[in-house]
């Protein structure tokens, strides 16, 4: 059974994914079209940090950023040889759960464009593709989504 749970970033397993997760944005985008989090920026008050686990073995990681007006799904990865097992679902389940606790009317995302896989996902779970939103600049890689809550 899949728990997800909120987690520090800082707890070692959690780093080590989130290590996994910046390694292949690096390997797939340009430094100037990678937006992701630091570890220490995942601690932030308006941050709710969530990972996914299966026993004692952390398999993916999830976060919302509370922002002005919407929440942002942020730091989304699955293990790859988790994929397909529904760890992406949960934690989406519980982003969205949070989002709608903290009374927030939209979820906005920034995701690669490469990454099919994750659009596939977000439209599973309501997004459709909007224009770009927040302090984000313009980047050729980037595909923006939201879902009204």
């Amino acid at each position: 059974m899949i728990i997800v749970e909120q987690t520090d970033p800082h707890a070692p397993q959690a780093t080590a994914l989130l290590q996994q997760s910046h390694a292949l944005l690096q390997e797939l985008f340009p430094p100037e079209d990678n937006f992701f989090l630091s570890i220490d920026d995942l601690c932030a008050p308006n941050i709710t940090f969530f990972t996914a686990r299966e026993g004692g073995a952390m398999l993916g990681t999830g976060a919302l950023a509370v922002k002005d007006g919407y929440g942002e799904v942020k730091s989304m990865f699955v293990t790859e040889a988790a994929r397909g097992k529904g760890v992406a679902a949960a934690l989406m389940r519980q982003i969205e759960d949070e989002a709608r606790a903290r009374n927030l009317p939209w979820l906005r995302l920034e995701t690669g464009d490469v990454l099919h896989t994750a659009h596939r996902l977000y439209e599973r779970h309501g997004f459709s593709r909007c224009g770009r939103f927040g302090d984000y600049p313009e980047a050729a890689s980037s595909v923006f989504m939201e879902k009204k809550l």
